[in-house]
This record gives structure tokens, sequence and C-alpha cells, in this order.
């Protein structure tokens, strides 16, 4: 009889620690879904108003329309740095992009074009044992290698679509509101044309967003997937828009160079172009 207790209380003890290993080993939703060399912040799904709600914006961020991002996604904490980049082009035997004198390390990457950011989002997904992002045209492949328009459907890590990025710079469901990332006071927030000194500052010195995401104000402007369309406000889906076409690629955020960082900005460039006013941070769906 004491034997048998002993079996049934051993098979019990058995079973409690299975269930908390299962437990332990089972991935938190407020962390990155692999381990990676890249800080992530985990934005959930969501809808807001997108475009200029302040009435102080440019033609191309209106009209202001809202939005629905149906899942959840991880963005970038930081914009992508000279560190991890050089990282990049030393693995891959890349040219090292130039710093224009301004230094490396933390600052944030600049002179890389969108198939430059394109070719690190799927190196960064090789290196994690991801599907790759992107096919060598810049479409959106899916988890089999297929070309998609689904954002959700895109396992590796990637750009930000324009909505994301905004909605992502915006707070997510956490926004208040503020017209620039983090805040409504420009100089707590953003490196621009009053405080950066003409260059680039070292990234996350400023005050981040409410979900803890810096310098999406300034510093640098950053590539998005998009194709760029000032028109396509007036005609994007309300549900997960994505704007997959060959030419001009679509650029948030704004600069140290500029006066004006609000988070609804958009601007552009040609896929192959580079500037040392522009970077970028990336972004995964969370899976």
């Amino acid at each position: 009889m004491k034997k048998a207790v002993v079996v049934v209380v051993s098979i019990i003890s058995i079973a409690v620690l299975v269930i908390v290993l299962v437990i332990a080993l089972k991935p938190k939703k407020d962390s990155p879904p692999t381990e990676s060399i890249v800080d992530m912040i985990l934005v959930e799904k969501g809808t807001f108003t997108m475009g200029d709600t302040w009435g102080s914006g440019w033609d191309e961020e209106r009209p202001a329309h809202e939005v629905t991002i149906s899942y959840d996604f991880h963005i970038g904490k930081y914009e992508i740095t000279f560190a991890l980049y050089d990282l990049f082009c030393q693995e891959t035997k890349r040219a090292l992009p130039g710093d224009e004198g301004w230094g490396r390390g933390q600052r944030p990457v600049i002179n890389v074009s969108w198939m430059d950011a394109v070719a690190f989002c799927n190196w960064l997904s090789e290196r994690e044992k991801l599907p790759k992002a992107y096919d060598a045209n810049g479409y959106f492949l899916d988890k089999d290698g297929k070309v998609t328009t689904d954002p959700s459907k895109v396992v590796g890590y990637r750009l930000p679509t324009e909505a994301e990025w905004e909605y992502g710079a915006r707070g997510g469901n956490k926004s208040e509101g503020y017209i620039y990332s983090g805040g409504n006071e420009p100089d707590l927030v953003a490196w621009y044309s009053d405080n950066s000194g003409d260059m680039t500052q070292e990234v996350g010195q400023k005050s981040p967003n409410e979900l803890g995401i810096y310098d999406m104000s300034g510093n640098v402007s950053e590539w998005c997937s998009d194709a760029y369309d000032a028109f396509f406000y007036r005609r994007s889906p309300a549900k997960d828009p994505y704007n997959q076409a060959l030419g001009n690629k679509s650029i948030r955020g704004r600069t140290w160079w500029d006066g004006v960082v609000r988070v609804t900005s958009r601007s552009y460039n040609s896929p192959n172009s580079a500037a040392n006013i522009c970077g970028f941070r990336v972004c995964r769906t969370f899976n």
C-alpha cells in the first residue's frame, strides 16, 4: 500500500513539474518572438485615426481616416544603429556606409537605401533562422516564400508599413494624442533643427513615447515598406493598409535637419537612393 502511495505521489510530482516547465517555457506576449540582437517593443492591435488630425499638415497627410491594425506586431525600440549595421556589412562583406564624420557606434545608421534596409532585414531573419520577409524585388513573402500583400502573413524581419509606423509612433492603444512621438514639446522627444547641432545624435537619449519607443520624431527619418503615393489616404483600405508596388518608397519620422517633426509627416525617395538624413528601424508581425 505504501509503495502504491509513493508511486501515485511520484506521478503527481512529475505532472506538476511538467506543467511548471510548460508555463515557464511559454513565450510571453510582451517579449520579442525570438531572441534577437535588436530590442523590440510590442504594439498591440487596435484602431486609430491616421493622418493630419490637427489641421496643420500637408496635403499628403490628408484626409485623416480611421485605420485598424488587426494583428499585434513588434517594432524596434531604437533606430538601427551603425553598430548593428556595420555587423551586417562585415558578415555579408558589404561596403560600410559613410557617417559624415559624425561618428558611428550608437548613432542611427545613415546613407543607406531602401534596398540596403531590406537586405539588412533579410540578413537578420536568416541570422535568427526565420523565413525571409522580402524577395529580390522587395515584395513581401509569407512563411512559405510566396509573395503576399498581407503584412500579418510575413514572419521575418521587415520594415514597418506606413500604418504600423504611425500607429507605433502615436503610442498604439496607449496613445495620448501627442503631435510628436511621446509629447507635445519637441525638445523633450526629438532631435531636430533647433537642437541637433546639424547632425544625428545617439539613439535613445530623448524621452520615449507611450510604448517606450525612442526617436520616432526626428534624428533620422525612416524607410517604410510601402510604395509612396501622395493620394493613398483617399482610397486606402481601412484594415491593414499597405501599398505594395514598385517605385518610390515611403519615409516617415522627419530628421535632425527638419523644423517640423510631427508623427503624421510623410516623405519619399527612390529605393536605391541614400541620404544622411534617412535610416530605418525594423518590425516583425507577432506570431
